[in-house]
């Protein structure tokens, strides 16, 4: 008897492809598009969303080709509580959230599985693009084969039961390899863009999406250097983020860049951008894959943000399950809200969210 594998759709080449790959592999294959952000035209009519209208369509035509039944699902309310609100919430305190990684920890791998098991699915499955290997009686996470589109830096928060259930069928392709699988077999969406990075915002205006989702205007502040001296006025803490350049609207006569944002004070500090390079951070949230949990310092290569290159560091464990990162050398604008990922080599050891810069 076929193993079933319910693929989340986006209407992209990656997860189109996966789901060919899949049914080429033996697999009893359904194709599910999952409906998260709100209704909004502006949202709706964004060719670039990974859910909007255009998308179901692209995703349904797909499935059509291919001869997978298709359906959608609602996860509206669900992405509303465990993504949007926390994004907000996290960008008033001063922080800058990743919600793709939210969105991975609590729908597509935690709602969307619980949905799929509870339907008869052996598994899952999703066009990223990262390995699982089982190792022993563990499950293991490591980077694609294709380090250029390798996306284990959003999926650190997998648990052994989610590894378990999942499969990545693009991972040991190359970008290049999957648009042209795509364009053999007959796929219209062969050549369409990637999907942008934060779907429910599609001008990319974080500021102005809070403001329009709270319905209040974010308070103004003072501008202060490292000594609280005023250098001038801000438009609220939600339009800035640690390393910010551009946009400030204050002139000094010289380059400045966001160093602290502090929501107790309503005041966002400026300075040189050596200002900016830290080399310890205090992390929690955590989640480690090899092992449950940390319980010795231990050497790896951690990622700071999604963009950014392994650096050396040293974990340390603290209490309440927090986790200290030293790094070898200062690394570039530590955020609070951002997750640290750890890495030896191409195993991803596991990550957490940055919560205090040492």
């Amino acid at each position: 008897m076929k193993k079933k594998v319910i693929i989340g759709m986006s209407g992209g080449v990656d997860s189109s492809v996966a789901a060919y790959l899949l049914k080429e592999q033996g697999y009893d294959v359904i194709g599910i598009m999952m409906r998260l952000a709100p209704d909004t035209k502006e949202y709706e009519e964004c060719e670039t969303s990974c859910c909007s209208l255009s998308a179901v369509e692209d995703a349904r035509k797909v499935a059509d080709n291919l001869e997978i039944p298709f359906y959608v699902m609602n996860f509206k309310r669900e992405f509303e509580d465990m993504v949007i609100k926390p994004f907000v919430d996290e960008y008033e305190k001063g922080s800058t959230p990743n919600p793709c990684i939210a969105c991975n920890k609590h729908i597509k791998f935690q709602a969307f599985l619980r949905k799929a098991r509870a339907i008869g699915a052996d598994y899952i499955a999703t066009g990223h693009y990262a390995r699982i290997e089982k190792e022993g009686d563990r499950y293991l996470l490591k980077k694609a084969c294709d380090p250029k589109k390798d996306q284990s830096y959003v999926l650190y928060n997998l648990t052994q039961e989610q590894l378990a259930h999942t499969l990545m069928p693009c991972s040991k392709y190359t970008k290049e390899e999957i648009r042209a699988i795509a364009e053999k077999i007959g796929l219209k969406v062969h050549n369409k863009k990637d999907s942008q990075e934060i779907c429910f915002i599609p001008d990319n205006n974080h500021g102005k999406f809070i403001e329009n989702y709270t319905n209040r205007i974010s308070k103004q502040g003072d501008f202060i250097d490292k000594s609280g001296n005023i250098l001038g006025r801000h438009k609220g803490i939600i339009h800035y983020t640690i390393g910010q350049r551009k946009g400030l609207g204050v002139a000094l006569g010289r380059p400045v860049f966001v160093t602290d944002i502090n929501p107790t004070t309503n005041e966002v500090t400026l300075g040189d951008e050596e200002d900016i390079f830290k080399t310890e951070l205090l992390a929690g949230d955590m989640n480690f894959i090899p092992f449950d949990s940390l319980e010795k310092p231990m050497e790896v290569e951690a990622k700071i943000r999604y963009s950014s290159k392994p650096a050396k560091a040293i974990l340390i464990p603290e209490k309440e399950g927090k986790v200290r990162v030293v790094f070898d050398e200062k690394q570039r604008a530590i955020t609070k809200g951002q997750s640290v990922v750890f890495y030896q080599g191409d195993l991803v050891i596991g990550g957490g969210i940055i919560r205090k810069i040492l």
